[in-house]
């Protein structure tokens, strides 16, 4: 590769991790604020949560629309008109009146963030296959797991010399930056138009029982780590009385481990194959739930909670890059719609079960230590059912359309479901 070859593949790879950096940024950098921001808009503790909820139903939604519309317009129009969606509600965050128009604008806000994380995974998807394609969902996985830790952070550092509203003129800034740098540098990369009707791709999605479950099983795990992104707080330091600053340190390390198995997965997956190493992942997070649960109904001291939930949330390092490049392998005609349905179902499962976590409240573990144990397990299951080949399907299922859009033979798509590279 010539070094001009090089340096447009990095911008490229640099201004996808910014695209889907922008949902994390959009959902944590305000977190320090948001006793400020209740103070300032006069809100209860309950719609000051739903300033969070708000975001990530948009985010949830707004996959469902900007998946369709990349693939029947183009990558580019799409991705544009939704970054600037993102940066004018950014903006008028900072100046919202109160707590209502806040939560309406968060919502848009999300709708706007989430172009760019579907579109981001459609391109990825338009411009590579095969190990390839699981190689840079793991680069680009690794700034999902970084963006989260560092969010709040750098919030928090913000508000030194800022009030709440400063950190939305930030992401709108940001937003505005993305816009440029994705108009003036990153190239259209869908060769063909859609005209499908939406309900015609998703149901053609959908019966398809290999992309249901990894799919499904993305979902699953991802729904896992939610649960304990929500229920760690208050079993770590109410029951087991670990200070904020400890609780951070924890936090911190599961974060280390979910991108030390990201870009272990890049480096191996030429040789073990994205199937072998997303089952390995989907173990992995199965026995640090089982042993968190087991912790959790035996009392076992702090070590053995920690290291459970270690290795679960860092099994997810190995699930999400290998599952996403799994489930896309065989729609690059509906590159947009397929990472659409990918990204929603991580949100809307998430969304549905991880609240389940805190059923115990501050003083019961078991509700966290169900969930986490259950869910991987229950995904291990589904992929494995629904990803098994079945008799006769070689010869009726048809070749399914290549990067560029060519025919591929049916042996290169059986080789691959089966984790050969």
């Amino acid at each position: 590769m010539s070094n001009d070859a090089a340096g447009r593949q990095t911008r490229f790879i640099v201004l996808l991790a910014a695209l889907v950096a922008l949902g994390p940024l959009s959902i944590d950098g305000y977190l320090p604020g948001l006793p400020d921001l209740a103070g300032d808009l006069r809100a209860s503790a309950a719609a000051t949560q739903l300033t969070i909820t708000a975001c990530l139903a948009g985010l949830a939604i707004g996959q469902l629309i900007a998946g369709p519309l990349s693939d029947t317009y183009g990558r580019r129009r799409p991705l544009l008109a939704g970054l600037a969606l993102y940066t004018i509600a950014s903006a008028l965050c900072a100046v919202a009146p109160d707590v209502r128009t806040f939560v309406g604008l968060r919502l848009v806000q999300g709708i706007g963030g989430a172009f760019g994380i579907v579109i981001a995974n459609a391109m990825v998807r338009d411009r590579t296959s095969g190990t390839r394609t699981a190689r840079l969902f793991s680069a680009l996985t690794l700034i999902t797991g970084l963006a989260p830790v560092f969010a709040p952070v750098l919030g928090g550092q913000l508000l030194r010399v800022t009030a709440w509203p400063g950190i939305f003129v930030a992401l709108a800034v940001l937003g505005a930056v993305i816009l440029a740098a994705s108009a003036a540098g990153l190239p259209e990369t869908r060769s063909s138009a859609s005209r499908e009707p939406l309900l015609a791709v998703v149901g053609q999605l959908l019966s398809d029982r290999v992309f249901t479950g990894y799919v499904l099983a993305n979902g699953l795990v991802f729904a896992a780590m939610f649960a304990y992104i929500s229920g760690s707080p208050f079993v770590l330091q109410e029951i087991h009385g670990l200070s904020p600053q400890q609780y951070s340190a924890v936090f911190a390390v599961n974060a280390a481990g979910l991108i030390a198995a990201a870009q272990i997965s890049g480096r191996l997956v030429a040789r073990a194959g994205a199937r072998v190493l997303l089952l390995a992942g989907l173990l992995g997070a199965t026995a640090g739930g089982t042993t968190v649960l087991a912790a959790v109904l035996t009392r076992a001291p702090l070590p053995a909670l920690l290291i459970g939930l270690f290795v679960l949330v860092s099994s997810v390092g190995l699930v999400m890059p290998n599952a996403a490049a799994q489930a896309l392998a065989d729609h690059g005609g509906h590159a947009g719609s397929a990472a659409a349905l990918l990204g929603f179902s991580q949100f809307m499962i998430g969304g549905a079960l991880a609240p389940l976590a805190g059923a115990g409240g501050a003083t019961d573990a078991l509700p966290m230590g169900i969930i986490v144990a259950v869910l991987p397990a229950l995904a291990l299951l589904t992929l494995g059912v629904l990803t098994r080949s079945m008799p006769g399907e070689r010869t009726r299922r048809p070749a399914r359309q290549g990067p560029a859009g060519h025919r591929r033979p049916r042996r290169h798509i059986d080789r691959r479901r089966a984790g050969i590279q």
